[in-house]
C-alpha cells in the first residue's frame, strides 16, 4: 500500500507562477518554484503549513503526491 503525501502549492496574488513549500522549520516558511525541491509531508503537517501561510499574500492548496 502506498502512502499519500502532500505538497503545498501556493499562488501569489498578482503572479502566474506557483510556488511550493520547501522548508517549514523557519519563520517565515521558505518557498521554491521548483516542485522537485518541494517538501512532501503528511496531511496534518501540510494543513498546518497551509494555515500559517493563508494569512499572507499567498493562496495555498494541498496537492497529493503518491510516494
Amino acid at each position: 500500500m502506498k502512502t499519500t503525501k502532500f505538497v503545498v502549492r501556493a499562488s501569489r496574488v498578482g503572479t502566474a507562477a506557483a510556488e511550493y513549500v520547501q522548508r517549514i522549520d523557519r519563520t517565515p516558511i521558505q518557498m521554491t518554484t521548483n516542485r522537485r525541491q518541494a517538501l512532501a509531508m503528511g496531511r496534518f503537517t501540510a494543513e498546518d503549513a497551509v494555515r500559517s501561510i493563508r494569512n499572507s499574500r499567498y493562496h495555498p492548496e494541498l496537492v497529493p503526491v503518491q510516494g
